[in-house]
């Protein structure tokens, strides 16, 4: 039997007698039916990570001047913003350049792997030493805390999976603990019978999955006495405690109503995953989440992504051009035109970025390679201005001409947008403080 404590909702005690962790489910399926909500009046940010790693040359840096095995094949095209040009793969965006600016010119020396541009650009930071830093996400939550019954940062719709390095990606809190890791959607909203699941931190509900029988058995025969005094008894408190506040709370079933969206707007987003993930990190931020990440990939094998090597299992430029883009196109700009319609862009930073550039040379199997040298990302929202173009790539796209960026400088950048000292510190692993982001690290004044 499931008890109820009048001070604290759902007691934690009778939850773990009942063994109800998944037969309660901890979803919100039946819940999900309300809408309409104030803005958030805090800075808020949108991360939209374009995994596999888009090519400059291909969308945000042309080089229509360079010889065809650099330039591509597609046209230039102008923008609402003066003087800015981009590729004819995106229309839309095109339409809406006042509302962003593009950096051209970010950088970074580590290997040129999916997973080590995941980390840095998330982070800010290259994990090392067994040390990972937390997601920006992470962070803000860690800082400023829930904004109400929502949990702080929420990632779309899953999180990133198998890449090839094996390696962490940098979307979890790290050493700031698994109690501000964010709350993972783990379905595709774009799905017919969308609903809400587990909206527990995935690791700490796929440990509990996975050791369930024992130590429920444990903590009824008598270990619970002894559990309550561990530091993993208050994170259980803490994350049960939100998990129940997200299953009663009307601010949530609002948040996550998708449903309660005219088709029209589903449909200007597009009824992609990837789509109706932007719709509702629109829906969330609205509704007092402070930051949303969406993974417009979850993977680079076997799924037509921004990973353009040509050869099966990845995609070549002519199906990223085809698919890809489009997809990318009309959610990028239906979000922007969204936010800005409600009022919303004023207080939201929304990011565009991969985890590093494509090789300027075309190679023999009609794709691009990876190459970290330099690429270019999407800023803009909130405090950031947009229509303009920062640092550039040289003639062929291969390294910075000027203005070289930094992930930490990117990071910074997000920091200062939201309101937070990029001088305060965090504490690391074993109490020793850790700088927000790396020394040397400034951000993007050209943006303010």
């Amino acid at each position: 039997m499931i008890r109820l404590d009048s001070a604290k909702g759902l007691n934690r005690r009778a939850f773990l007698h009942a063994g109800a962790i998944s037969t309660l489910g901890l979803t919100l399926p039946s819940f999900l039916r309300a809408a309409g909500a104030n803005p958030p009046s805090d800075t808020n940010a949108i991360m939209l990570f374009l995994l596999g790693g888009p090519s400059h040359i291909d969308t945000f840096d042309p080089k229509p001047d360079a010889p065809a095995e650099v330039r591509g094949p597609f046209k230039t095209v102008a923008t609402s913003a003066p003087g800015m040009s981009i590729t004819e793969v995106f229309p839309r965006t095109a339409q809406h350049a006042d509302k962003f600016s593009i950096v051209r010119s970010v950088y970074h020396t580590a290997t040129a792997v999916h997973d080590t541009g995941h980390q840095m650009m998330q982070t800010g930071r290259l994990f090392s030493g067994g040390v990972e830093h937390p997601h920006i996400g992470c962070v803000l939550g860690y800082v400023k805390g829930r904004n109400g019954d929502v949990p702080p940062h929420v990632l779309l719709p899953r999180p990133m999976g198998r890449t090839g390095g094996n390696m962490p990606h940098g979307q979890t809190a790290g050493y700031l603990g698994k109690t501000h890791d964010p709350f993972v959607l783990n379905a595709d909203p774009s799905a017919p019978d969308f609903s809400v699941p587990d909206l527990l931190p995935p690791n700490y509900i796929s440990a509990v999955r996975a050791n369930r029988r024992q130590k429920m058995r444990a903590a009824v025969e008598g270990a619970l006495e002894a559990f309550e005094k561990t530091p993993a008894a208050k994170q259980m408190d803490d994350n049960f405690d939100l998990a129940y506040r997200l299953m009663s709370s009307k601010q949530a079933r609002e948040a996550f109503a998708l449903d309660q969206e005219p088709d029209k707007v589903r449909d200007r987003y597009g009824r992609t995953r990837f789509g109706q993930c932007c719709l509702l990190a629109r829906r969330l931020v609205e509704r007092g989440v402070r930051f949303v990440t969406v993974n417009m990939f979850e993977t680079v094998f076997d799924e037509i992504t921004w990973d353009i090597h040509g050869s099966r299992p990845f995609t070549d430029i002519a199906e990223m051009a085809r698919l890809v883009a489009p997809n990318f196109d009309r959610a990028y700009s239906a979000l922007l035109e969204d936010l800005t319609e409600r009022g919303l862009l004023s207080n939201t930073i929304v990011t565009a970025m991969g985890e590093f550039g494509r090789t300027p040379k075309i190679n023999p199997a009609g794709g691009r390679d990876h190459h970290p040298g330099v690429w270019s990302i999407l800023m803009g929202g909130g405090p950031i201005k947009g229509g303009r173009i920062v640092g550039e790539s040289d003639a062929l796209g291969y390294v910075p001409k000027t203005r070289p960026i930094t992930s930490g400088d990117v990071a910074a950048t997000i920091y200062q947008g939201l309101g937070l000292d990029v001088h305060k510190e965090l504490p690391g692993p074993q109490g020793r403080p850790i700088p927000l982001v790396d020394f040397g690290a400034k951000a993007i004044k050209e943006l303010f």
